[in-house]
């Protein structure tokens, strides 16, 4: 056991296989944090070389810096070194003078009176230093040396209590003890305010006194790695907390909760409920303002670890109206409460909401050259077709000699002219191509079955809608061709009364007669 441990650590525990243990989860290591929860940066500068001279360059800030103890301790060494090299150099004075050997002679002038040996120097000066003159020790005109220590004794004692005595002042001054009355929660939430996911956490201000343009600040502490492959370890970055709205300048005179909008400017614009728990990051929060009291500047901080950030939840209120005034309950000011929160980050939601609907797609319309090169061709077919229908119908068979040769002088230049025709309309093209084919039937029938289907056949046509303008439009276009004929051949159509065989050439209707 001890040679495993001393292989693998004091952290390698040996486990027994042969009995079953209970399952623990692992329990996540506490990360070391940049700023505790009081405030304290835990930065420790070392290797400084030369540089420890700059200290003391600045030796009334270095003392201030100092903790207490050390205050304490400079302060009364100081004082205590001064008072003895002063006593010393009267005592000098006095050996010298030979003062010591005649302090008790009555007819002897020493140049202190009564200093006989160090305690009684020593006393004179402390009698000196602190003004208190007690009137039995004191200096004479017969010592000129002594009037000269005197004088330093003075300039020097004003300048050791300025220093000494302005450093502890403005220590015990110093607005950090302001900032201990200054609390922020505990811990940190996500959740929805105004229908928009929001990082908050609460600040409060325990004292009655204000802090003057107080404003607060949030740094994300992260580290990260650039695209040119440079690791930034501990790098900071701005959270906003209401700059361009002005909602970072507190009055502090109640709790206040800070909101951090979570948008696509945010560092946290694709943090979700599962990718938290495997962050590693540090919110540093700064809050700064003026002690009204003393009108010294007061800067108070905290931290919070990815830890400490609960999602899904809200601070309890702690405002409640009594009888006059308002009272702050600061038992609840760390508690919060669960709130239904969407676990997916914003980015997620807002892909989620850009994608389109597969319903909502719209189809695609054909472009006008598809859909006329569609009419054309079927322009074409419809005239194909109902040429082989004449064709197997035997109609053309049943057509005098003179007529076939009139229809098919006049075939070629009719289909010409409806192609031309069949890209303004396609319902043009196919009447186009029905109406001499039927009419030549119809005309080659007789008796009254003929009469009673061309009435049938003229009153369907004039239904279509299309029907006035192909027959005025054959009518033009057909006169050419039609040239022997002497009166239209299609007029029946287009007037809808009287006989077709009253209407046709002598020549046609001897024909007629004659079959």
């Amino acid at each position: 056991m001890a040679a495993l441990r001393r292989k693998f650590g004091e952290d390698y525990q040996v486990v027994n296989t042969n009995r079953p243990t209970p399952f623990s989860a692992p329990v996540k290591k506490k990360r070391q944090r940049f700023v505790d929860k009081n405030g304290r940066c835990n930065v420790q500068h070392g290797n400084l070389g030369g540089e420890t001279s700059r200290y003391l360059s600045d030796l009334f800030t270095t003392l201030v810096d100092l903790k207490w103890r050390w205050n304490l301790l400079i302060f009364i060494l100081t004082y205590t070194i001064a008072w003895l090299v002063m006593a010393s150099m009267w005592w000098i004075i006095a050996y010298i003078r030979g003062d010591l050997n005649h302090g008790h002679d009555q007819d002897y002038t020493p140049c202190v009176a009564n200093v006989y040996n160090f305690p009684s120097a020593f006393l004179f000066f402390i009698e000196t230093e602190a003004t208190i003159g007690y009137g039995h020790r004191y200096i004479t005109e017969k010592c000129p040396e002594g009037i000269i220590l005197f004088l330093f004794q003075s300039l020097l004692g004003s300048i050791v209590d300025a220093f000494l005595i302005g450093c502890m002042f403005i220590k015990m001054s110093q607005p950090k003890k302001r900032a201990e009355t200054l609390m922020f929660s505990q811990d940190a939430v996500i959740s929805q305010r105004d229908g928009k996911l929001c990082l908050m956490f609460r600040v409060g201000n325990l004292r009655n006194s204000h802090m003057v343009s107080a404003q607060i600040r949030c740094k994300l502490i992260k580290s990260r790695q650039t695209p040119e492959g440079e690791f930034l370890p501990l790098d900071q970055c701005e959270l906003d907390v209401g700059f361009g709205t002005g909602a970072d300048q507190l009055f502090l005179v109640s709790p206040l909760t800070i909101c951090h909008e979570i948008n696509p400017k945010s560092p946290f614009f694709d943090l979700s409920k599962r990718s938290l728990m495997n962050e590693q990051f540090e919110i540093v929060v700064i809050l700064e303002g003026i002690v009204e009291t003393t009108g010294m500047t007061c800067q108070a901080r905290t931290s919070y670890t990815e830890d400490e950030v609960l999602w899904g939840h809200r601070f309890l209120p702690v405002m409640s109206l009594e009888e006059g005034f308002f009272r702050v309950d600061y038992s609840q000011f760390h508690s919060t409460f669960e709130v239904p929160t969407p676990p997916h980050s914003v980015k997620e939601h807002a892909e989620k909401n850009s994608l389109p609907s597969p319903l909502s797609t719209p189809v695609p319309a054909l472009p006008e050259c598809h859909a006329a090169r569609r009419d054309r061709v079927f322009s074409v077919d419809c005239i194909s077709t109902e040429e082989e229908r004449g064709h197997q119908g035997g109609t053309g068979g049943r057509l005098p000699s003179k007529l076939q040769r009139m229809s098919s002088s006049g075939k070629e230049d009719l289909q010409r002219k409806v192609l031309l025709l069949s890209s303004q309309h396609s319902e043009k093209a196919c009447s186009t191509g029905d109406l001499p084919l039927k009419l030549q039937r119809l005309s080659s029938s007789s008796g009254p079955e003929a009469e009673n289907r061309l009435q049938l056949k003229s009153l369907k046509v004039g239904f279509e809608p299309m029907t006035q303008s192909t027959g005025d439009l054959y009518q033009h276009s057909l006169a050419p061709t039609l040239a022997p004929a002497p009166a239209p051949m299609y007029s029946p159509l287009l007037s809808g009364a009287g006989r077709l065989e009253d209407k046709l050439p002598a020549k046609l209707r001897k024909m007629n007669a004659d079959r």
